[in-house]
């Protein structure tokens, strides 16, 4: 079999059902369809943690977050071999563009032969932003959107479509298939910062949506029973736990489509070149994101949580001959998966040794034994464990001190905590024994206690309403300097 190319595309915050021909009735999603339609989609996969930097580290990794020691937005270890090394010592052209976060060593290549390197926070050296200024818009100090109190308003790009930053991956992609080395099989990776907020899309894209379209979010009785301490401490840092505001959340989600329909016609043009060159059938395409947004369900914002909304993510592969058109896997997978995924179409060693994910061509045949994948987030006493097979959904809060468990097969859209009800205890428990049973086989012991999870002290909050709330001016400090005398702000403390 000969080695394929691999275009790797990698959204942020983008969750599971936005694609229209899996389901979703309003999105327009032709490319990503397309992809369905001439590939298979799996259509359970999961993320091993639900927040950027943790879930960045243990894709390129192939290891979990206990492994890794990296379970939030937090510094990735730099010792640790990346599936981009073996490809690149397997004769890859490995080239990378967009956001990364590997935080916090921006700048090391992690693998790749040449990086674009662009990110939300950026500093000197971001190219993006270079681009913008050679264009005449270094005066946009947002240009990916107002953060801070405005992180969950929808809000129109204060740049042209050609100029967003979605455009600029896809341009910067084309540009490295014109000028790729032809003597080498590529692997591409083109991660995007959309549709991770601000909510803010070029115009005609912030039109093609309407908030009275918009379905409202899914908010069943007694959905406050289904929170953790996360999504509690989330919603307040991120300026959601005021009230619910119904037309704002429809615009949010209309906003949130806007940016994913954007990414499609941007997706659409890569594949277009590589169709015009006679190299589509020569490359394995993947679609992902890092995890989901929970986007008002629930009356819950952001990801850091293992409900569906935020842990589940889209997962698309084609790949003419390996994996069938219009393929549809519903076996639990997980972004680990693609490291041994890629390596195996590259005939290419795997980063390190007993990784937990699988060849996804194994799976989507049935051929794998493995029937639960697990997350992460956090560690300790602010951390969430989860378990996920093909029938149970298992998740522990330890702030909470909290099972959750939810039958995916009777209750598809998780309304109903079964851990503590007759029917459910014995699977609970039988989750839980499965769950903490697989860290005491790896060795990792810190959240155990005996058979059970160890209790923490349960963290404390203010009462103050703007305790840490989030406040994300990256473009630099603001300069304040040139206001009239009297409207000058102290420096920031």
């Amino acid at each position: 079999m000969a080695r394929p190319n691999i275009l790797f595309i990698f959204t942020d915050q983008q969750r599971w059902d936005t694609i229209g021909a899996l389901g979703n009735p309003i999105i327009r999603t032709p490319t990503l369809d397309r992809l369905c339609a001439e590939g298979t989609a799996f259509t359970s996969c999961y993320t091993p943690s639900p927040v950027c930097v943790s879930a960045r580290c243990s894709l390129v990794t192939g290891q979990p977050p206990h492994r890794t020691g990296c379970d939030d937005n937090l510094p990735m270890p730099a010792d640790l071999p990346s599936f981009m090394d073996s490809l690149s010592a397997a004769g890859y052209q490995c080239h990378g563009l967009g956001k990364m976060h590997f935080t916090p060593h921006r700048d090391r290549l992690w693998g790749f032969e040449s990086r674009i390197i662009s990110e939300e926070g950026y500093g000197e050296g971001d190219q993006f932003v270079e681009h913008l200024k050679a264009n005449g818009y270094q005066h946009v100090y947002d240009p990916h959107g107002v953060r801070s109190e405005m992180y969950y308003v929808p809000q129109p790009s204060q740049l042209p479509a050609r100029l967003h930053h979605t455009a600029w991956c896809a341009d910067r992609s084309l540009e490295f298939l014109d000028r790729r080395d032809p003597s080498r099989p590529f692997f591409l990776w083109t991660s995007i910062i959309k549709p991770h907020p601000p909510f803010e899309n070029p115009t005609p894209w912030n039109k093609l949506y309407r908030a009275s379209e918009m379905p409202p979010p899914r908010r069943p009785p007694g959905y406050q029973g289904l929170w953790t301490w996360q999504n509690r401490h989330q919603n307040r840092y991120k300026w959601r736990d005021q009230g619910i505001d119904e037309n704002l959340v429809r615009c949010i989600r209309a906003a949130y489509y806007g940016a994913i329909s954007f990414i499609d016609y941007q997706v659409g043009r890569i594949i277009a070149q590589l169709e015009a060159g006679g190299e589509l059938d020569n490359t394995l395409i993947a679609f992902s994101s890092d995890h989901g947004e929970h986007l008002g369900d629930y009356d819950c914002f952001g990801k850091r949580s293992f409900l569906d909304t935020a842990a589940r993510v889209p997962l698309l592969l084609r790949w003419p001959g390996q994996l069938a058109a219009g393929g549809r896997c519903d076996a639990p997978a997980t972004l680990l998966d693609l490291a041994p995924t890629f390596c195996a179409a590259a005939a290419a060693g795997p980063p390190a040794a007993n990784l937990p994910g699988v060849d996804l061509r194994d799976l989507a045949a049935g051929r794998c034994e493995r029937d639960m994948v697990v997350g992460q987030h956090q560690h300790a006493g602010l951390a969430t464990y989860a378990a996920v097979t093909a029938r149970w959904k298992y998740f522990h809060s330890v702030p909470d001190r909290q099972d959750y468990l939810f039958d995916r097969q009777a209750d598809p859209h998780e309304l109903h905590n079964l851990a503590y009800s007759p029917t459910g205890r014995a699977a609970a428990r039988a989750m839980r024994q499965r769950l903490t049973g697989y860290f005491r086989d790896e060795g990792y012991t810190a959240p155990l206690d005996g058979e059970g999870w160890r209790e923490f002290p349960p963290p404390r909050e203010l009462h103050d309403p703007d305790q840490e709330l989030l406040f994300q001016d990256w473009g630099g400090s603001v300069d304040f300097s040139a206001l009239p005398a009297g409207y000058q702000r102290p420096p920031a403390v």
